[in-house]
């Protein structure tokens, strides 16, 4: 009688859980006004990465102990940034699986993997996904073959299932959608293939394509003048992060990648346009209001997919609305985000490619440090000093922190021609590994650049970071190391192996009124209380 007891006990609260997934558009508006839930790839919409809970703080973070552990199906890397709400923990496994968890125990409600095709084309990247959206009671995800796909957030089940772009041709899904009123937002992978870059919008409810932006112009486009030739057709420009969005001025801020071929620019004469810069665009059309382009005719593959961070502050005496990004190419950039104008750029890492920021914005080349056919050594390397993983925003401390990768490649030219479905790169880098390469946790003023603190680490890291109104910053590391810093000195409070490096992005949620941590390391999903 026990056991039938607590079997209709779980039923009845599987059943609550499963009644309950309903999250609107207002509630993620809203998102900072619930923070037991994490209803978005960074958080909320200004892609803070902050938790406002304080159950887990400077005084006590340092009894953390795991909750529970959920193990993915198949091997690969877990690059996930779980979404939480009322009470379900939803998530990826690689390469495009989605998976539900009770997030009290663990327990896996539903799983759903598509069906990808063994000659698959993944060309830039492991075939990874970094997380799902959800808008009502409805699940989005992107997968490795090119697809977006809906499912019912209390079954699994497929809603609906549309071909975003050929995979055949090299177009793959990797980022977290972006879910909006009316609108589910994607960017794709695939500049490495020698793709037309894209950011696409969706009919939550069909499946639809409402509208795509191209982040390479054609004929009669602005900035089509920045290409020679017909070299925009293969432009590349990789959309492959999740953007963040302002409601009050309803525009999108999408970062883009590298042009096409990477390492020689020699057959795409001019800046390339939009390449490695940050889009501000209307939800409605796509139109694109400003642009920023932090690399002109990039041939290091510094891709300007980083997140965009939005926040308010007085700059020079004036309010400003602002959006601040940590740059691949190792500066960090702060613009105003209603207008796109260039407010301050500093480095907040080794570089050694440019002799500073003019008064626009562009950077001021140094010679003698292109790729060459006998390697040149440069700072940052090819992944940059910073790359998918996300930074963190308080708006208690107003510091920006930054998982910061110190590392130099020895950059090579090449050539290349294109050929659909095959790389298309012209040439390559050689790391420069050992003791000369290593990273850093750093806390930047957000409104200068200004670096506060760092925490040093042993390799640079492919790790984010969350900070909390605890006063705290967790981070990870290559080395299988989770840890919690002080937020406003970067002293080290808490530290604890998981035995696989942690290449995820952390989140905070709350459950029965207390405060939870999470992280993907190695093949395991992570849940630490007090």
């Amino acid at each position: 009688m026990k056991a039938r007891a607590f079997l209709a006990a779980a039923s009845i609260a599987l059943a609550a859980i499963h009644a309950s997934a309903q999250v609107s558009y207002q509630r993620i508006v809203k998102a900072e006004s619930e923070p037991s839930n994490w209803l978005t790839y960074s958080g909320n919409y200004q892609s803070h990465r902050f938790s406002p809970l304080t159950e887990i703080n400077r005084q006590n973070v340092g009894q953390l102990k795991p909750a529970w552990v959920y193990q993915v199906r198949r091997t690969g890397i877990v690059e996930t940034s779980p979404i939480v709400a009322d009470g379900v923990m939803y998530l990826t496994e690689p390469p495009s699986t989605v998976t539900a968890l009770d997030v009290r125990t663990g327990r896996p409600l539903w799983t759903y993997t598509p069906a990808i095709p063994t000659d698959v084309i993944v060309i830039g990247s492991p075939p990874v996904n970094r997380g799902v959206a959800i808008l009502d009671d409805t699940i989005f995800f992107g997968t490795v073959h090119g697809h977006l796909i809906a499912l019912d957030a209390k079954s699994g089940a497929v809603r609906w299932d549309t071909i975003v772009d050929d995979n055949k041709l090299g177009h793959y899904l990797t980022n977290a959608p972006l879910a909006l009123a009316d609108r589910i937002i994607v960017g794709v992978s695939g500049a490495e293939a020698g793709i037309r870059g894209f950011l696409d919008a969706y009919d939550p409810k069909t499946g639809k394509r409402v509208w795509r932006t191209y982040t390479v112009p054609g004929p009669g486009e602005p900035g089509f003048e920045t290409w020679g030739g017909d070299s925009w057709k293969n432009g590349g420009g990789s959309s492959w992060l999740t953007g963040s969005y302002d409601p009050a001025l309803n525009l999108v801020y999408w970062g883009t990648g590298n042009p096409g071929p990477d390492w020689n620019g020699d057959v795409r004469p001019g800046d390339n346009l939009y390449t490695c810069s940050l889009l501000a665009l209307s939800p409605v059309d796509g139109k694109i209001k400003w642009h920023f382009q932090f690399t002109p005719h990039d041939v290091h593959d510094w891709d300007s997919n980083e997140i965009p961070i939005l926040f308010d502050a007085t700059v020079n005496g004036r309010a400003r609305r602002l959006v601040a990004m940590a740059n691949r190419n190792a500066f960090y950039y702060v613009l105003d985000r209603e207008t796109g104008e260039f407010l301050t750029a500093t480095p907040y890492a080794k570089q050694t490619w440019a002799d500073g920021i003019d008064a626009k914005g562009r950077p001021r080349l140094r010679a003698g440090t292109d790729p060459s056919l006998e390697g040149t050594l440069v700072f940052p390397n090819i992944q940059g000093a910073s790359n998918w993983p996300s930074p963190s925003y308080s708006p208690l401390t107003r510091l920006f922190y930054q998982p910061a990768r110190e590392m130099g490649t020895y950059f090579y030219k090449g050539e290349s021609k294109y050929k659909a479905g095959e790389p298309f790169v012209a040439g390559g880098g050689r790391a420069v590994n050992g003791d000369d390469a290593w990273g850093a946790v750093r806390a930047i003023e957000a409104t200068t650049g200004k670096l506060k603190w760092e925490f040093k680490l042993l390799s640079p890291p492919w790790t984010g970071l969350l900070s909390t109104a605890g006063g705290l910053v967790f981070g990870g590391t290559e080395e299988g190391n989770f840890f919690a810093l002080d937020a406003e000195t970067g002293k080290p409070l808490w530290d604890l192996q998981l035995g696989g490096a942690v290449k995820a992005n952390p989140i905070s949620f709350g459950v029965d009124g207390k405060q939870y941590i999470a992280i993907a390391a190695g093949y395991a999903i992570f849940v630490f209380g007090l």
